[in-house]
């Protein structure tokens, strides 16, 4: 089997753009190494390649996972040699960081165009996902309702998003100065932005906002549930305007959340307002 053929297998099962560029550039990268046609590959060679990885290019916890998926669907799931069998390192699980509610608005007020600011606004507004942005259609909004559509998002599937009462205004305004474009956020040239722009102007906006935090895109998306977590809002329910296929995958913001946190007292404080017995 060639890696044109592993192409197809992948966009016959629906795979995403990104995931089917990941799955080839790794499959790839293994041939390279151990310079076997895929008929010939052993479950040595799949563990010395693991190996060089882990210990010569030092790389993250992460991309092994990543790596692990992509030869075990090639050798595994479509060719049934079962040799990508061994376990990967744990990936550290760090919070995600967020922004207050002040340094949000510190970052919207910092946007250069009202394109920009209405991007930041959305990304925060409904927890989008990069992708799920740069992907978003004029037609996906349904600004009466104050709700949009994701359409095809991580695993294929649909969602609702919730949009802020005053984006309404704002978007309608902005769909007034646009031509008869199908993207939502699009260039001079009618074309829809790349992820690359949009991080972009998230990263250029945070250095205006004075920001020390390292922010992305995924940033505004970690503050929108954590905010409204600590709003008040059911967790299950912050689960589906997020797109989560597991609950436990929305829990971590019950960690990175706060508010409940800082109404604890120290104890120092406690000894302090103590009378002292005589």
């Amino acid at each position: 089997m060639n890696l044109q053929q592993l192409e197809t297998e992948l966009k016959l099962r629906n795979f995403s753009p990104r995931t089917v560029k990941a799955y080839l550039f790794y499959n790839s990268k293994f041939l390279e190494y151990c310079k076997k046609e895929p008929e010939q590959v052993t479950e040595d060679d799949v563990k010395g390649y693991m190996a060089h990885l882990i210990s010569e290019k030092k790389a993250a916890a992460s991309s092994i996972i990543l790596v692990k998926a992509s030869l075990k669907f090639l050798y595994d799931e479509h060719m049934h040699k079962g040799i990508v069998s061994f376990k990967p390192p744990k990936v550290d699980k760090r919070l995600p960081t967020v922004l207050s509610r002040e340094e949000v608005k510190k970052l919207i007020e910092a946007a250069g165009s009202a394109k920009s600011r209405l991007i930041l606004e959305m990304l925060y507004s409904s927890g989008l996902r990069l992708s799920e942005c740069v992907n978003l259609k004029v037609q996906d909004l349904e600004l009466p309702q104050k709700m949009g559509w994701v359409r095809h998002g991580k695993g294929g599937k649909d969602r609702m998003i919730i949009l802020a009462e005053h984006l309404i205004g704002d978007f309608g305004q902005y769909l007034l100065s646009k031509k008869a474009e199908e993207h939502l956020f699009t260039n001079k040239k009618g074309s829809a932005l790349t992820p690359r722009n949009i991080q972009k102007i998230v990263k250029n906006c945070a250095r205006k906002a004075g920001i020390s935090k390292k922010v992305s895109p995924h940033t505004l998306r970690h503050s929108f549930a954590t905010h409204l977590l600590e709003s008040g809002t059911d967790l299950r329910k912050i689960q589906e305007l997020l797109g989560h296929s597991n609950l436990q995958t929305t829990q971590i913001y019950t960690k990175v959340s706060t508010e409940e946190l800082k109404k604890v007292k120290s104890p120092l404080d406690m000894i302090e307002a103590a009378p002292i017995a005589k």
